[in-house]
């Protein structure tokens, strides 16, 4: 029992389950494995206790309960969740929190799940996108791009895991394919012709996996993580094999997207425009092959959909 443990915020969640899980399959059994979650009792929650990982409760906005469970950990995989609150202040906050515990406890290796901050290239005066509450571009983006600072100024020995668009956002925040007026299917995603890097949600844990796994050499690195790079046309091709039937690539301006009105549209039209606006920049960061080294089970979108196609009907 004298494995290093590792303590993984979210563990319930997309990218910390996919990495909860990635240890406990290793047949070396490097690392032990500390879920950390707000409710222990949950369903998640005892699934992962029931494959072997030791369940600690956890609360981003509690600093205390965050550096009792960072205690006696080597490393720790810490990741916010926006869509949760929708709330980029509280986000940046939890993320100062997740630092601050690091810190305190002199963990020796962090991931800290990020994004870029869209403010580097598009400021604040700039018109050719509208400011959302008074002080972001992209406020999902821009805080968690902000908060790479708190670790850092902390002396947090940290590696920037820069994620990309899940392609579970096809199967569960209605982002699929959907029927209009005249019975088509449409799959709509304001980026013209330019390629999306694209990612199963679990190979984002998998790759972190890969990277505590090489030590201190990945200590102070950015790594980009996408399964692949797609355009429009090109997911939509996918979607159709899968479901037997057309589906169309609608490209609105992203004008029109951030108007549809749902929770959070004007930050992913927002996104949607950085992201064709600065694709080159979005994809260089996102190495495939590299990708594919860190985690040798790295799912391309065809696999992804052969696993989760059912979903989606």
């Amino acid at each position: 029992m004298n494995q290093p443990v590792i303590a993984v915020v979210g563990a319930t969640g997309a990218q910390g389950g996919g990495l909860v899980r990635a240890i406990l399959r290793d047949p070396e059994q490097r690392f032990r494995v500390r879920a950390l979650t707000r409710d222990t009792t949950s369903q998640k929650a005892r699934a992962l206790q029931a494959l072997g990982a030791e369940l600690v409760k956890a609360d981003l906005d509690d600093l205390e309960s965050l550096e009792r469970a960072f205690e006696g950990a080597t490393g720790a995989f810490c990741v916010t969740f926006f869509w949760e609150h929708l709330c980029p202040q509280r986000e940046r906050d939890q993320a100062r929190k997740l630092a601050s515990a690091a810190a305190s406890v002199g963990l020796e290796h962090v991931i800290w799940s990020t994004l870029e901050d869209t403010r580097h290239h598009i400021p604040l005066h700039d018109t050719r996108m509208p400011t959302l509450s008074g002080e972001y571009k992209v406020p999902h983006m821009d805080a968690k791009g902000e908060a790479d600072a708190f670790f850092t100024e902390r002396g947090v020995p940290t590696t920037f895991l820069l994620t990309s668009f899940y392609w579970e956002n096809f199967t569960l925040f209605g982002m699929g394919p959907q029927r209009g007026a005249d019975g088509r299917l449409t799959l709509l995603l304001p980026m013209c012709e330019k390629p999306l890097p694209g990612v199963a949600a679990e190979d984002i844990g998998r790759c972190a996996y890969g990277i505590f796994k090489g030590g201190p050499e990945w200590v102070g690195k950015t790594v980009g993580v996408a399964g692949e790079h797609l355009t429009g046309c090109e997911l939509a091709q996918g979607l159709s094999r899968v479901l037997g039937e057309e589906v169309h690539y609608s490209s609105p301006p992203p004008a029109v997207y951030r108007s549809l009105g749902f929770p959070g549209a004007a930050d992913l039209g927002n996104m949607f425009q950085f992201k064709h606006d600065y694709n080159d920049l979005l994809c260089a960061a996102r190495d495939t092959n590299a990708d594919r080294a860190l985690n040798p089970e790295l799912q391309d979108f065809a696999t992804w959909l052969r696993l989760n196609g059912a979903k989606l009907k």
